[in-house]
């Protein structure tokens, strides 16, 4: 049976963004043919903590994936950077795959344990908590995707395809 993946990403939330590149990485994706998973898009989320969490935890419920992979935009970083876990207030809720062993054989990918204090910290925390009181086999990783352009996309997209990859043979 196909691994299915769940990949999420956000809408814009400045009046002068163009696009998100989290939802830009996700476009990419659905343009190539190469996985042999069931992947399921929830694109384009509202910047809003809440609404992005009931619509990611809805869909769970409704596709059932083994892995939850939500993605968001980091204009500051160079490289993809695959969270560590999220806060809330004190508590920390940190993700269950080994994310050492997940970017193995990345090159454009860091490993971090800063996912900011904006929607994307919220939304991974509600998931992340979601699946545990909901005793949910489902995995969830959260990855910060730098803006992309035509000097970084091909290593960003190429690195992307491998922890999904890496993430399905877990």
């Amino acid at each position: 049976m196909k691994k299915r993946i769940l990949l999420t990403s956000f809408d814009t939330w400045l009046e002068n963004q163009p696009s998100n590149s989290s939802d830009d990485l996700l476009l990419e994706v659905t343009k190539l043919d190469l996985l042999p998973y069931d992947l399921n898009f929830l694109r384009l989320l509202p910047v809003d903590i809440e609404l992005a969490s009931v619509r990611v935890m809805a869909k769970i419920q409704e596709y059932q994936p083994d892995y939850v992979v939500c993605c968001g935009m980091a204009a500051s970083r160079q490289k993809l950077s695959v969270e560590l876990g999220a806060r809330c207030g004190e508590s920390f809720l940190q993700t269950t795959i080994d994310v050492k062993e997940l970017v193995s054989g990345a090159k454009a990918t860091d490993i971090s344990d800063d996912c900011g204090k904006f929607v994307c910290e919220g939304l991974y925390y509600s998931v992340l908590d979601y699946l545990e009181q909901n005793k949910l086999t489902a995995h969830c990783i959260f990855v910060h995707v730098p803006v992309l352009n035509p000097e970084n996309l091909i290593e960003i997209l190429t690195d992307f395809l491998l922890i999904i990859n890496n993430l399905a043979l877990l």
